[in-house]
């Protein structure tokens, strides 16, 4: 075998399952890492045919060549920079038109052979669609190998098709996009004097000028004679003359539309549709789960009904798993009886205690809600939340994928300022990061239940069901307007258009999605809870234990926070609580009741109705309990959250404007509440 491996680069549209190829044909002979300067990953993998060794490297998924993000960016300088010596175009069988897009501008940008990877037959096989993959092959001039990668059919006749490729270069025949005519002669201008720079790739290569693209012009230019790249600048200033008024955002509208035009007459030479059951059915459950009439109240009926099923499936578990764990007091307080009195009660009753805590409320209602809510995501039904959502977040100055982060800020805020990934642009993104925190993580969902149900609704968890849903329509409503006030002050900017795939509903796997959400999501959010907890919890015992003069340091630190907590309906020990849970959400609650009693050490409420009777012997109100029930909405995010958004931006002005901003909004809305409430004297 040669010591060198033959490289192909792997493109394709997200979702049309690129990782599945990549992932069959080079089995665990995989490495990845990040492109060069990018924070994007690179995955490189190794195959073996016919003697030969190829090294595949797999592209981000990218729905155009056009760049508006950094995964296209890097998709179309790397297959214009000449390093690959083949291209394998994925396309979806599902969906080829869309795909097609992709493939025509591979094809103008990519100097070397190709191969098209038509994939999904099977899935397109269950929507009555039939491709005559010979009849694209001819149209496009370059072999066409059908797929289903995930049964691993047609990977053998997809290997031998790049080995071929690689092997034989075979000059591949012209397939010309027609353009407006325009553009056509403005590129008859620019294609002889780029042609000695550019060979095969001058069509390609004047498109960008002529879009003033100036990322790719520098790049372009820098590999020029000084000479050269005077001419081309005169011969451009001649061909943006030949476009009239047809520039910047027309340019590209025109672009667009000829590629369009293009892929749709393929797939009318190439495809037959037949429709299926399965279709209709898909056709019926979207006129009920997008339309404008049903589809907000039947996404507000299913977030209700998974919230309901958390709280009454949490309730009985989070009392076992609290027995069993705060049982293991003693034993281990004996296991320590050779440290100092202390000491052994700083380790047992702080650290242990803290951590009881947090497990026993936090681990039952995540182990619900997460595979509940994985579910629907495995079903095909939050990528619709964007689609119902997106209108009203356009309106609000944001990215419609913030719906799906702020679903994810539902489980974990940390993991939605993470999700914020998928929002292509930088200001988007950032707003959607900022804004996380104003809906409430699974970590203040118990706080949130508790007063409710004791204030609200007695010991009716139906009520206290509707009344969350409530909270979180309010958290909705409050995270478009401050995205609004974002968009309008401190990023200001221009909203990108993006790409939203409907998937087609499928059957959930059932095994797949508990392993997923069970390791993948609750043990490792419930992972980084315990790791803060668990410091928190010795300086919450430090605090209750150690005394100046007469009081302990945590009654001090309250009385000096009275006053402003007066001012917002609430009192100093309410926000010393919330202070001193800034490591972990759960533990706020533990700490007003270990505040309120006088305890050393965090403190259970009996029942709902010991601890209503001690709140209200404590000076608490109806007004108290709204405006805390307001101010668990709205505060700074947790200790996770605000290292992930540092991680994420980036930035210490913008980890600050994310802790400051939820922060205000749940004073200001405090403030707002206790004025009127003192006004009405309620």
């Amino acid at each position: 075998m040669p010591n060198e491996a033959h490289i192909i680069a792997l493109a394709g549209n997200p979702n049309v399952g690129k990782s599945t190829v990549f992932n069959a044909l080079t089995g665990l002979r995989q490495h990845t890492g990040n492109w060069p300067g990018k924070t994007v990953a690179a995955a490189r993998g190794d195959l073996t045919y016919g003697g030969e060794r190829f090294t595949l490297v797999d592209l981000p998924g990218t729905y155009s060549l056009f760049p508006n993000s950094a995964e296209e960016e890097i998709a179309r300088d790397y297959l214009c920079s000449g390093e690959a010596e083949a291209v394998l175009i994925l396309a979806d069988a599902t969906c080829l038109e869309r795909s097609l897009n992709l493939v025509l501008q591979t094809l103008e940008a990519a100097d070397v052979p190709a191969v098209v990877c038509v994939n999904l037959l099977d899935e397109a096989a269950k929507k009555g669609i039939v491709l005559d993959l010979p009849a694209l092959s001819r149209a496009l001039g370059v072999p066409v190998v059908g797929t289903a990668a995930s049964c691993g059919e047609g990977l053998d006749k997809l290997r031998a098709a790049l080995a071929a490729a690689v092997r034989e270069k075979p000059r591949r025949r012209e397939t010309t996009v027609e353009y407006p005519r325009a553009v056509e002669r403005a590129m008859r201008v620019l294609e002889p004097a780029l042609a000695p720079f550019a060979r095969e790739q001058s069509r390609f290569y004047a498109l960008r000028l002529l879009e003033d693209d100036a990322l790719f012009f520098t790049r372009f230019s820098a590999d020029l004679p000084a000479l050269a790249a005077e001419r081309i600048g005169e011969v451009c200033v001649r061909a943006r003359a030949e476009l009239g008024e047809l520039t910047g955002d027309a340019l590209r509208d025109a672009l667009v539309g000829a590629l369009s035009a293009y892929a749709t007459a393929l797939v009318r030479l190439c495809e037959r549709r037949d429709e299926t059951a399965a279709q209709r059915r898909d056709r019926r459950l979207d006129r009920l789960l997008t339309s404008r009439a049903t589809g907000i109240p039947v996404m507000l009926a299913l977030f209700g009904a998974i919230l309901w099923l958390t709280v009454e499936g949490a309730n009985v578990p989070s009392q076992l798993l609290s027995r069993a764990l705060f049982s293991a007091q003693e034993p281990l307080r004996g296991l320590l009886a050779f440290l100092p009195p202390f000491w052994r009660g700083a380790l047992v009753d702080g650290m242990y205690r803290t951590l009881a805590w947090v497990v026993s409320v936090m681990l039952p209602p995540m182990a619900i809600f997460f595979p509940l809510f994985t579910l629907l995501e495995d079903v095909g039904y939050l990528p619709r939340v964007a689609f119902v959502l997106d209108r009203c977040f356009a309106r609000a100055g944001a990215h419609g994928r913030q719906s799906l982060t702020m679903c994810m800020g539902l489980g974990c805020n940390a993991c939605g300022v993470t999700g914020c990934r998928i929002i292509d642009s930088p200001r988007e993104r950032l707003i959607a990061m900022l804004t996380n925190s104003l809906v409430p993580c699974n970590g203040r969902f118990p706080l949130l239940i508790t007063l409710l149900t004791a204030f609200l609704s007695g010991e009716a968890m139906l009520g206290a069901s509707a009344g969350l849903l409530a909270a979180l329509v309010l958290s909705v409503c409050v995270t478009l307007l401050v995205s609004r006030l974002l968009s309008a002050t401190l990023l200001r900017g221009e909203s990108s258009a993006f790409s939203l795939e409907l998937p087609p509903y499928r059957r959930p796997r059932v095994g797949q999605v508990l392993v997923r959400s069970l390791l993948d999501r609750t043990v490792f959010v419930l992972g980084r809870a315990v790791t803060v907890a668990a410091p928190a919890g010795l300086l919450i015992y430090l605090l209750g234990n150690c005394t100046m003069g007469d009081t302990t340091l945590l009654a001090h630190g309250a009385a000096a926070l009275d006053p402003l907590g007066r001012a917002l309906g609430l009192d100093g020990m309410i926000l010393l609580a919330f202070l001193l849970g800034f490591p972990a959400n759960e533990i706020v609650l533990p700490i007003l009741l270990m505040g309120y009693s006088s305890a050393g050490t965090l403190v259970d409420g009996a029942s709902l109705a010991e601890l209503k009777t001690m709140l209200l012997a404590n000076g608490w109100t109806g007004t108290t309990a709204l405006c805390m029930l307001l101010f668990s909405l709205f505060h700074f995010p947790c200790g996770t959250t605000t290292l992930t958004l540092a991680r994420e931006s980036k930035s210490l002005k913008w980890t600050l404007v994310g802790v400051a901003l939820p922060t205000a909004v749940g004073m200001t809305v405090c403030f707002a509440v206790h004025l009127a409430a003192t006004w009405l004297k309620i």
